[in-house]
């Protein structure tokens, strides 16, 4: 696909690449650093100086320092592709999902660097392939939220009770997704779900007042974004204001690896969850929005961009109170036009960037990058 146009924006300040951990023989997906190790899956095939490698491969890093150290690589059989990967808040477990035969493993990480293998869990309901998986603890119990791929059946939501991770139970399956569901996020007790043209939909499991529970997920409110794809979710908590007012939306249009990507980022002003509205949107020329994280205590919303590198935006305060000219046609409002937009990353690093994640933990900032790897950002000053 022919490149777009150039999506560096000279009057937004640059944030400083520290340090570079490379990978040139697969392409680096999904991002997860827990204290100083950090994991990296990776995605499809890539052929490198003849050879073809496949993303089957979980890369362990050490991030104590500025630049990441690769550690060690622990090769998945049986897949070509894994998708999210998360560590359980206790730092126990490490959850990844894999495609396109749809598995769930359960890693034990008591030592970081050398996961052991706990189970490997399919079922029928998974087996089309796992193309992204939340965990979250939800009253008292831990659970994997899986967006499943479609194939001669419709995308499915599936979610797995992994208390016990040794013995994952099913308790919720459903086909949902217009025409697939990509991922979803979960927050005191409210699940939030990319349903793609269907929008996103918000369910109570437990913190909604529905009476739903991850076993009986309850709909609260459905908003369909402008553009649809629906990709993405973060709703953002304030613990300085104490809003969470707002979700933020990712749009995952056509794109090439390396070359150009599409896709806006969406504001839901979701405080009536039973009547969630798109507010606002950000739009970077010549680039796509991928995934988020936040650095909530100084109101600061980082997005990756694919080749438009990683964004990051003042998300604090009223994102809906605009003037006329900061206002898109149909009434939203525009927040490069609102000055949100705050500093961005890798563009001068001297080659082509394709941000696929980002992760903003412990003080500091890191983006997998599909074509170079692994990298640590300077953070952005808080607004």
């Amino acid at each position: 696909m022919t490149p777009g146009p150039d999506p560096i924006d000279i009057t937004v300040p640059a944030l400083r690449a520290e340090g570079h951990g490379a990978v040139s023989e697969r392409y680096t997906a999904e991002l997860w650093v827990h204290g100083n190790t950090a994991y990296t899956t990776t995605w499809g095939s890539r052929t490198l100086n003849g050879v073809q490698a496949l993303g089957n491969a979980i890369k362990i890093w050490n991030v104590s320092g500025i630049t990441p150290v690769l550690i060690d690589s622990v090769i998945v059989t049986g897949i070509s592709t894994l998708g999210d990967i998360q560590a359980t808040s206790d730092g126990r477990y490490l959850v990844v999902s894999t495609e396109p035969t749809g598995s769930l493993l359960i890693y034990d990480i008591q030592n970081p660097v050398a996961p052991s293998l706990v189970i490997r869990y399919t079922s029928p309901s998974i087996g089309n392939g796992v193309h992204t998986a939340h965990v979250e603890t939800v009253a008292g119990r831990r659970y994997a939220f899986l967006s499943v791929d479609a194939r001669a059946t419709r995308s499915r939501l599936v979610i797995i009770d992994i208390t016990t991770p040794a013995s994952p139970v099913e308790v919720f399956s459903q086909e949902i997704g217009n025409p697939v569901i990509h991922d979803v996020f979960v927050r005191d007790g409210i699940l939030m779900a990319a349903l793609w043209n269907d929008g996103m939909t918000i369910f109570d499991i437990g913190g909604g007042g529905k009476g739903g529970s991850p076993s009986n997920p309850v709909s609260i409110g459905n908003v369909r974004t402008v553009g649809g794809k629906t990709h993405n979710i973060h709703w953002f908590h304030d613990p300085v204001t104490g809003s969470k007012r707002y979700a933020f939306v990712g749009e995952e249009g056509p794109g090439g690896v390396g070359g150009s990507s599409v896709g806006d980022l969406h504001v839901v002003d979701v405080s009536d969850m039973s009547n969630p509205r798109e507010v606002a949107f950000l739009s970077i020329v010549g680039a796509g929005a991928h995934n988020f994280s936040a650095d909530e205590q100084s109101g600061i919303l980082y997005a990756a961009f694919y080749n438009g590198g990683v964004r990051a935006i003042n998300a604090r305060g009223d994102l809906s109170a605009c003037t006329a000219s900061q206002k898109s046609p149909d009434g939203r409002c525009d927040l490069i036009k609102m000055n949100r937009m705050i500093g961005q990353a890798l563009l001068d690093v001297g080659r082509s960037v394709f941000a696929w994640g980002v992760q903003f933990t412990g003080g500091r900032l890191y983006a997998s990058d599909m074509i170079n790897g692994l990298w640590r950002i300077s953070p952005a000053a808080a607004p």
